[in-house]
């Protein structure tokens, strides 16, 4: 079924008063939100260390009123602030952590401003809308899956939808993304003189070296979209020691997640295949839980699409969108577990892409600032769609009793940092050691 046909008819849109409320509370807090903005940007902090950024943006929603609560989910940087008590439970989710070296190239500067920026208009009509306002701070999006552990530690069990923005080159309603896995491999051998006696060592850096290149001809077999990229962290400390320890981080992502479990278990045999060659030992950490592909909610995605097309963006239609891959996200957890959406929101930034250092600049510019503006607008009139919408208010709310009925009765599905169907149980979501 097409989005188009999950558009929502003009006619159902609540009353332009409610509509202009959050559009003018957005603008009132402008000069708040962008300085927001700003500042996170100045000042990068990395996955699980965002300390002074979840302050920021605690201070400003107690400022305005809102129940802040932290730390959450046994997370030290994660927090919820909290407005409104209506039985339809929203969650605006907030990233805030950078990426080493080149800082906010993703842009989640922008984004925990438009999501404070969403509380912040949605806070005046709450009660006119029987919501309940979450604004969720989601830390170590891009290293830790924040988002996967506060879904697994109850943050989200009685939310009926959850919604985020990102900024990117483009606008895009339905972007898809990659299933992806975070891995270590750590080789141990035995250290010798390189000259004097190299027939003592067991060569940890020939055990990696065989391992890509294995993994550089099981590239030709992949399958389509399934990807393999990663990096030496350690690969000796002199060319006259034959190096006992190295090792490599490497994300494998693919379409989807049965796709991603049959490459890591080929990616694995790999890294065996360095450690049998070199009779090295070997070990296998997960970094991250294992992020799911994003499955955003089509109605959701379809309201989101009128709103920022009526602020005056031009978004990708419906066939340009397919097969936009954005990268991976930890909102695709959410996005298999309940109605949520993660549109993209474009920033003039030339050529540039996320990750770049180009990018990382163009998400403090005028052109981010106005982002800012409007994904918290158009996030607010999403919400503000489907609240007034009986079918829609109902059809939220009864997905929200079927979960919670299965997740009582014990038949709910594993949890998203479960062992993973074909990944051997001794690696798996929780980061233990293989």
């Amino acid at each position: 079924m097409s989005t188009a046909e999950h558009q929502p008819p003009e006619h159902q849109h609540p009353g332009n008063d409610v509509r202009a409320t959050c559009r003018a509370a957005v603008h009132r807090h402008g000069a708040e939100l962008v300085g927001l903005s700003r500042r996170l940007h100045a000042d990068p902090e990395l996955s699980f260390a965002e300390h002074r950024a979840a302050d920021r943006v605690a201070g400003l929603l107690a400022e305005h009123g809102f129940r802040v609560e932290r730390p959450v989910a046994e997370l030290d940087t994660a927090l919820i602030g909290e407005c409104g008590s209506g039985e339809l439970v929203v969650a605006i989710c907030a990233e805030y952590d950078a990426l080493p070296e080149v800082g906010h190239a993703c842009g989640h500067n922008v984004i925990a401003a438009a999501g404070v920026g969403a509380a912040l208009a949605l806070a005046p009509v709450a009660d006119e809308l029987g919501i309940t306002v979450r604004l969720c701070g989601t830390p170590a999006e891009e290293l830790g899956g924040g988002k996967v552990h506060m879904l697994e530690r109850g943050v989200f069990d009685d939310v009926a939808c959850a919604l985020m923005v990102h900024p990117g080159p483009e606008d895009i309603c339905v972007p898809s993304s990659l299933a992806i896995s975070d891995v270590e491999v750590r080789y141990t051998g035995r250290s010798a003189h390189a000259a004097s006696a190299p027939e003592l060592g067991r060569n940890a850096a020939d055990a990696l070296t065989v391992a890509q290149v294995a993994i550089g001809l099981l590239r030709q077999h992949f399958e389509p979209r399934q990807m393999a990229h990663g990096i030496v962290t350690s690969g000796g400390a002199a060319p006259n020691i034959v190096p006992d320890r190295t090792s490599a981080v490497y994300n494998l992502r693919a379409a989807e997640s049965r796709s991603l479990q049959r490459l890591e278990n080929r990616i694995r045999a790999c890294f065996e295949a360095g450690a049998t060659a070199t009779g090295c030992a070997h070990e296998i950490v997960r970094l991250s839980p294992v992020y799911a592909e994003l499955s955003p909610d089509a109605w959701l995605s379809a309201a989101y699409r009128s709103a920022i097309t009526e602020l005056g963006r031009e978004p990708l239609d419906e066939d340009a969108e397919r097969g936009r891959i954005i990268g991976s996200t930890d909102m695709g957890n959410l996005t298999r577990e309940l109605p949520a959406i993660h549109p993209m929101i474009a920033i003039d930034c030339g050529d540039a892409v996320n990750h770049q250092a180009e990018f990382a600049a163009a998400c403090a510019s005028p052109s981010a600032d106005r982002a800012v503006l409007d994904g918290a607008v158009a996030l607010a009139w999403t919400v503000v769609a489907a609240a007034g919408d009986p079918e829609q208010r109902a059809r939220l709310l009864a997905a929200l009793r079927d979960r919670t009925g299965r997740r009582t009765s014990g038949a709910d599905r594993p949890g998203p940092g479960a062992a993973v169907p074909g990944i051997p149980a001794e690696c798996d979501a929780t980061g233990d050691v293989a």
